[in-house]
């Protein structure tokens, strides 16, 4: 058994397809999602070079590659040298994690943990000398994570786990009828006014994207909608991001190319109201963006263009549909439920790495304090 670092997409692509295979099927942990995000987050010259660099570890038995933390390294003066995940920050990837499969997992968590131990006190100049693991976009379910984390701890390393944002995930029945049967006489009632809607052909037509060479089209639609919708709620909109943009431009494409990814969009009297993508994979779609126009809320087109897509789903035989982090009230509404997320932080028994990590608990606690006394306050 061996554990690698590897530092670049070069050394990394020839594992592609084992990397696929042990993504199992996630999306977000997909070899496609994540190359793409490090060639556009990653460093783009040689001042950021020197900030960040790719730091993903690969455990094989013999040749065979049987493990991967996919993760990059930062510095920055505040928290000194930091390995985060590889999809993290703007993007907001979800359901990140160790790709491993389940009958190794014990293996991989353990040679992941004693490399890093052995790594966080190493002075060779290919060891990566840490002095934080930052980890979110974790599913709770998730058992690699966190029996890796254990192995982190009994070796002596600081561990902090807080909550992270939900998910939101629909677990499909058998068919529309059994979906509609699922909610109060009210919001069946609601949802059979969407169809008739949707059923109106004269006013509203759904478009889903079947040839590449409708892409392009579809994904200005989305950029216009969202951004325009942001600014009316005095927001920037993640659009403009130029990196963001890029990212959002290669990676679509590719996705589609490979029959990971769903594109749709709905018009109103001729004019797009509601734009939507999912990325696909292991019979669960996941809602990644959508954008509506800010003019036609009056049609409910996010009620609308979901409703559509979710029969569309249903009738596909897909098992899941997830709605991905935040508590916005309209996936309960449509019948999703809650899957919690965790977040580690974890310091090497370093002295200063232990200093920066007690600091920050500080201030953690300090936080949570001041936001317990303003609910206090508010309920006052």
């Amino acid at each position: 058994m061996r554990v690698c670092c590897l530092t670049s997409l070069d050394e990394l692509t020839p594992y592609a397809d084992d990397w696929d295979r042990l993504a199992a099927g996630v999306p977000f942990r997909g070899w496609t999602w994540l190359s793409h995000w490090w060639r556009h987050y990653g460093p783009q010259n040689k001042a950021e070079a020197l900030r960040s660099r790719l730091a993903t570890l690969c455990v094989f038995d013999d040749d065979a590659l049987i493990g991967i933390a996919p993760w990059h390294l930062e510095c920055s003066a505040l928290c000194g040298r930091v390995l985060r995940p590889l999809g993290s920050g703007e993007v907001c990837s979800d359901y990140l994690g160790i790709l491993c499969h389940p009958a190794r997992e014990e293996t991989v968590v353990e040679s992941l943990a004693d490399y890093l131990v052995k790594d966080a006190f190493d002075n060779k100049p290919d060891a990566i000398r840490w002095d934080l693991l930052d980890l979110d976009g974790i599913d709770a379910e998730d058992r690699a994570v966190p029996a890796f984390v254990d192995h982190l701890a009994a070796s002596g390393c600081s561990v902090h786990r807080r909550s992270g944002m939900n998910c939101w995930r629909i677990e499909m029945p058998v068919d529309w009828a059994s979906y509609l049967a699922s909610f109060g006489k009210k919001r069946r009632r609601d949802m059979r006014r969407l169809e008739e809607t949707l059923l109106d052909a004269d006013h509203v037509v759904l478009h889903r994207v079947e040839r590449i060479e409708e892409l392009s089209e579809a994904m200005d639609i989305l950029v216009d909608l969202h951004q325009r919708r942001r600014r009316s709620l005095g927001e920037v909109g993640c659009f403009a991001s130029a990196r963001f943009l890029a990212f959002y431009r290669d990676v679509v494409p590719d996705l589609f190319r490979r029959g990971q990814l769903h594109f749709y969009w709905l018009e109103i009297d001729g004019k797009p109201a509601a734009a939507e993508f999912q990325l696909v994979g292991n019979g669960v779609l996941y809602e990644y963006q959508s954008g509506i126009d800010p003019e036609a809320m009056e049609h409910r087109p996010g009620n609308l263009i979901n409703t559509a897509i979710l029969r569309d789903a249903i009738a596909g035989g897909y098992r899941a549909f997830d709605f991905l982090r935040g508590d916005e009230p309209y996936k309960a509404r449509f019948g999703a439920q809650p899957r919690p997320s965790v977040e580690f932080r974890v310091a090497p028994h370093r002295p200063v790495a232990q200093l920066r990590h007690n600091l920050w608990l500080a201030g953690n606690n300090v936080k949570q304090w001041v936001k317990r006394g303003m609910r206090a306050g508010i309920r006052d």
